[in-house]
């Protein structure tokens, strides 16, 4: 009671009844903890969730990385008080993977429901993690700042490969199974890609979505790409730690910087970069916390495609040559968002407390002085006409998604027989015993958010056909999704999805399915009469699951409307 005492005859009566409140109310176990009342009566109660665990390189830094926001908000005058939430990796190729997101943002919501903080740090890396954060600071609207984990360095050369990152593995066995490499030479790969912590070295769906929270505004400058061992990202920690403490003094929420205009900066962004397909499933999913409906925000991401050409190349979207470290090096986000001004809403509000124009204009790179033009270029010299593609046709009334950044120029047109499977392990046996030739359109179908249930990525079985010299003569479609890191002709997010009774589950072996990125179609070459009398006929068996994903599937809503949870007619 010492420090209650000592309050009782420096403050005020008005004072002291406030810090009775503070000691009385919600914030009492705080005084269990160690705080004094003087303390929890006037400073700012900060949340950083954290999603830290030991089971993945991209999480464990986080505890490091939490500690250096910490310093920060400490040192602004703020009261840290640190909780946990669940992080998956991407690497687990599985239905439950994409349902975290979800879980994610619905534990973040009920802790900061529950205890009502003052101000929120987001601390992630990793694919849906990411995603399920931003989500959760939409709908809670706290003051909020994400601070990411950073990625990985790249491993050694393989195949003429100047560095290698962790799908190289999946790569090799496939060269094995061809008959193209020694099985040592499979194991050396495995163990020597990742050489740090981080996240996966190569532009996938954790590094796009962690430099899209900077585009975005909610992240400080530099922080999307910064690599993870750098003493940089601890910087960046602590500097959030100090920022965040003044966005609570200002008053500046989650919602006065995820907007509609801050948005459309995102996807001009992600179209600049070849980043990830899942990207476009997590924007909507955002775009849905924050009142925007799935048509809106598709057909920006539809006009986008056609309007920002891609600028930007890091494997896999382009080259082998470069990797997260490289585009670092080369300016990074910043350096992004400077070459794409003439395009983007420069006055909209940031976690800076300033516009992003502010921002730019007052930005130093530490790094590299010019960027590698080979890495990052202007608006006038691109490496191609668009990265990203949404789809239409007879296979996808609603939509689908494709890359051309990660497809072969004379891939964008194509045409092949249908060979169909109902389950990706039935589709990588078939590939692993050598049985698709040349020519082929592999269908994998049943995987969406409600077939799989949890829409699964697909990730295995185009690499092992890329390891196989597959990779520029066939094609894959499927109603799942694709790792951030897949290349190849490629179509994913197919909606409605065949488990809906979509177009995708009528398909037929040796049926002729044609996919025109320019046109933006993908179709297949069946009668209108045919394709009647298949949904006649056709019937469905969901598979048998419980717990948390027989749940989710009762609720999870197409791909085309990011595989939200539709919970508004609950």
């Amino acid at each position: 009671m010492e420090d209650y005492q000592y309050l009782t005859k420096q403050m005020a009566p008005a004072e002291m009844l406030r810090a009775i409140k503070a000691l009385n109310g919600k914030w009492q176990m705080l005084t269990l903890l160690g705080w004094s009342v003087d303390d929890i009566a006037e400073k700012p109660v900060i949340a950083i969730a954290n999603t830290c665990s030991e089971i993945c390189p991209g999480h464990v830094n986080l505890r490091q990385v939490a500690d250096a926001v910490k310093h920060g908000i400490t040192q602004a005058g703020g009261i840290p008080v640190e909780f946990g939430t669940i992080g998956v990796c991407d690497v687990s190729q599985n239905g439950y993977v994409l349902p975290t997101r979800d879980v994610i943002c619905d534990s973040i919501e009920l802790m900061v429901g529950a205890h009502e903080f003052d101000g929120l740090v987001l601390l992630g890396s990793c694919d849906k993690i990411v995603p399920g954060m931003l989500m959760a600071a939409a709908r809670c609207n706290l003051p909020t700042i994400m601070v990411t984990g950073g990625p990985s360095l790249g491993g050694p050369t393989f195949q003429g490969r100047p560095k290698t990152e962790n799908t190289a593995a999946y790569e090799a066995w496939g060269m094995y199974q061809a008959g193209k490499l020694p099985l040592e030479d499979v194991l050396r790969v495995t163990k020597t890609v990742m050489p740090t912590i981080g996240s996966c070295s190569y532009y996938g769906t954790a590094n796009t979505m962690s430099c899209i929270s900077e585009a975005l505004g909610l992240q400080l400058p530099d922080g999307g790409a910064t690599p993870a061992v750098f003493a940089d990202r601890l910087r960046i920690a602590k500097a959030s730690g100090v920022q965040i403490v003044e966005l609570v003094k200002a008053n500046v929420r989650a919602r006065d910087i995820l907007t509609f205009p801050a948005l459309q900066n995102a996807i001009s962004f992600l179209m600049a970069t070849g980043g990830s397909t899942n990207a476009i499933l997590h924007l909507t999913a955002l775009a849905h916390e924050l009142d925007i409906d799935a048509k809106t925000i598709m057909d920006e991401f539809d006009r986008q495609s056609d309007a920002v050409p891609q600028i930007v190349r890091i494997y896999p979207a382009g080259t082998e040559e470069y990797l997260m470290e490289d585009f670092h090096a080369s300016g990074g986000v910043p350096r992004v968002m400077e070459h794409l001004k003439e395009l983007l809403h420069l006055d909209v509000l940031t976690c800076t407390n300033q516009t992003l124009k502010e921002n730019l204009e007052q930005h130093i790179y530490w790094q590299q002085k010019e960027p590698n033009d080979e890495i990052i270029r202007p608006l006038c010299r691109p490496f191609q006409k668009n990265a990203l593609a949404i789809l239409h046709g007879n296979l996808a009334p609603d939509s689908a998604v494709c890359k051309p950044a990660g497809i072969p120029d004379h891939m964008c047109s194509f045409t092949g027989k249908a060979v169909c499977f109902d389950c990706e392990e039935d589709a990588a046996a078939a590939v692993s015993a050598l049985q698709i030739q040349p020519g082929s359109v592999v269908v994998i179908r049943y995987g969406g958010p409600k077939g799989e249930p949890g829409m699964r990525e697909m990730c295995n079985v185009l690499k092992y056909m890329i390891g196989q010299g597959l990779g520029d003569s066939v094609a894959l479609i499927t109603d799942g999704r694709f790792s951030g890191t897949n290349n190849g002709c490629f179509v994913g997010h197919i909606s409605p999805e065949a488990a809906e009774g979509g177009p995708l589950a009528l398909v037929k072996d040796g049926d002729l399915i044609r996919i025109d990125i320019p046109s933006k179609t993908i179709d297949l070459l069946v009668s209108e009469e045919e394709l009647t009398l298949r949904k006649a006929q056709w019937s469905y068996t969901p598979k048998k699951v419980k717990g948390y994903l027989a749940r989710y599937r009762k609720l999870a809503s197409s791909a085309g409307q990011g595989a939200i949870l539709a919970t508004d007619s609950l």
